[in-house]
């Protein structure tokens, strides 16, 4: 029997919208996982090459890659190093069909995956989803490296407040300028758990993980996710020491240097992030109580990764990275730095725009550049959903709903305000 809201199948277009539970979408029934004897067979048709001199004493490159993309997090940075990787390679990406995550807030299925059939192999999966460690398994290899990233809780639900506070319905009561410190002096006043998109708002990375957010922190059960999370993770990057973790990243998929090169996406101008008091940061900490233990958990195994790599190595690393992206920058981006979305002259290097107050900054590439450099430079200053179409993906759904954002929500926003 066939799902009623499967992909393709959906019968309204309000069940596009981000914010809608897809309370009724059946599971998919078992299917064949891809093996690895077929991920191997596959692998040819891919062009990357494992060999290595003779006697050459080194690791090979992991190319099989799970990356839970966490929201307001830094994953956008990331994303944009496994697309670049992955494209450089011709290895197949898991792509979502008609947007740009998998039918984000519902919990992830394997067909909702762009020319999906079952036992079709993939290397890597970096999309936006509610994490489902069994339905994602049907798609890579057993050998593949699954990696999440994220950040400190306070910081987080700063940023995610100020990014989607205005698609939760129940703070547009909100009035005066600092909303954030109104919401969290009474959360319970503008905080409903089955509103739409309330999950942005509560407990964030626990939701995305596919895990409950609206648990309080001393509930039994916030540890238990915690533990059974972590045997499905190899690796968990940390925001605050973004390069650092890149480092980690590189070493465990014996990568080089080259392969983790960045420039920062989807980030806020920092004049317009929220400085809170002593008080405030204690009653978000208090607020995304699972979120705090499932980042104290993680913190705690990323420094003893930090520790077994070796502090001085680590030190040296991250200056040779600092010093590659310094280089890159000065061949790459127009005056050496970001600007806000007005100022981006190509539009193909604007970013997304958010439903909230914060104006995403963006990047200009430099107007003269070396012919050798023009394409990685492209690359890495291209936003998202651009990549995400010079990959193959028709974004219909996204630009719908960029059209109902700025045509429609806004005006609604206006005259809720007055």
């Amino acid at each position: 029997m066939e799902c009623a809201f499967q992909r393709g199948k959906i019968s309204a277009a309000w069940r596009l919208l981000p914010g809608f539970y897809s309370i009724s979408l059946c599971r998919t029934s078992p299917e064949a996982t891809c093996p690895l004897s077929l991920a191997k067979s596959q692998q040819n048709e891919t062009g990357f090459s494992q060999s290595q001199a003779p006697g050459e004493d080194r690791c090979s490159p992991k190319i099989n890659i799970m990356f839970v993309k966490t929201h307001k997090t830094a994953s956008s940075t990331v994303l944009n190093v496994l697309f670049r990787f992955g494209e450089k390679h011709r290895l197949r990406f898991a792509l979502p069909d008609g947007r740009n995550d998998f039918f984000y807030p519902s919990p992830f299925q394997s067909s909702w995956v762009k020319d999906y059939r079952p036992g079709k192999c993939f290397n890597i999966v970096c999309n936006h989803m509610r994490f489902d460690h069994r339905e994602v398994a049907k798609l890579l290899p057993p050998d593949a490296v699954y990696i999440t990233i994220l950040r400190d809780p306070v910081a987080l639900f700063e940023s995610s407040f100020h990014y989607y506070h205005s698609a939760v319905p129940f703070t547009w009561r909100i009035k005066g300028k600092n909303k954030l410190a109104q919401f969290l002096e009474h959360p319970e006043r503008f905080y409903y758990p089955r509103a739409i998109n309330s999950f942005y708002l509560k407990n964030l990375q626990f939701f995305d993980f596919g895990l409950e957010n609206n648990l309080e922190a001393d509930d039994p059960q916030v540890m238990k996710a915690i533990q059974n999370l972590s045997q499905h993770l190899d690796l968990v990057l940390i925001t605050e020491y973004f390069e650092e973790s890149l480092i980690l990243l590189k070493d465990m998929m014996c990568w080089t240097v080259e392969d983790i090169l960045y420039f920062k996406l989807n980030m806020r101008r920092s004049s317009s992030v929220s400085q809170l008091t002593p008080d405030l940061k204690a009653k978000a900490l208090q607020w995304n109580g699972a979120d705090w233990k499932l980042y104290q958990h993680f913190n705690a195994t990323f420094w003893a990764r930090v520790e077994a790599f070796g502090r001085g190595r680590m030190k040296e690393e991250v200056e040779e990275l600092r010093r590659r992206n310094t280089e890159m920058k000065a061949i790459c981006i127009e005056d050496g730095g970001a600007v806000e979305s007005k100022n981006i002259q190509d539009k193909r290097f604007q970013p997304w725009q958010p439903f909230g107050d914060s104006p995403i900054l963006g990047y200009n590439l430099r107007k003269t550049i070396d012919p050798k450099f023009k394409a990685i430079c492209e690359k890495m200053l291209m936003p998202e959903l651009q990549y995400l179409s010079d990959l193959g993906v028709n974004l219909w759904v996204t630009g719908l709903l960029g059209w109902i954002k700025d045509n429609i929500f806004r005006h609604t926003m206006f005259l809720t305000s007055i």
